[in-house]
């Protein structure tokens, strides 16, 4: 088994390109996200928990099913078009 330092597991992720992310496996894109990102927000829609992820470069979004209790899709995205259903979460009152 490989041994990889902090900074050497924080700069495979930060380099992983989407394309690259979206075709590893389930297993291994799981670990990445645990032992390689920052979460940031989650959000509720119907049945479903989605949890934001960033990496430094790409963010991620899993997808979990609270009806069925598993994870259903991992996304990986970098357009702020996708952050936009989170903005409706943000609250700037307590910045007055």
């Amino acid at each position: 088994m490989a041994y990889y330092s902090p900074i050497e597991v924080i700069m495979k992720i930060a380099m992983i390109s989407i394309n690259d992310f979206e075709v590893t496996s389930f297993e291994k894109k799981c670990e990445m996200i645990t032992s390689q990102t920052s979460y940031i927000a989650m959000r509720c829609e119907y049945e479903k928990k989605i949890y934001l992820y960033h990496s430094g470069r790409v963010f991620i979004e899993v997808i979990y099913s609270s009806l069925f209790k598993r994870v259903l899709h991992i996304k990986a995205f970098n357009d702020q078009r996708n952050l936009l259903p989170y903005a409706e979460g943000v609250s700037l009152n307590d910045l007055v």
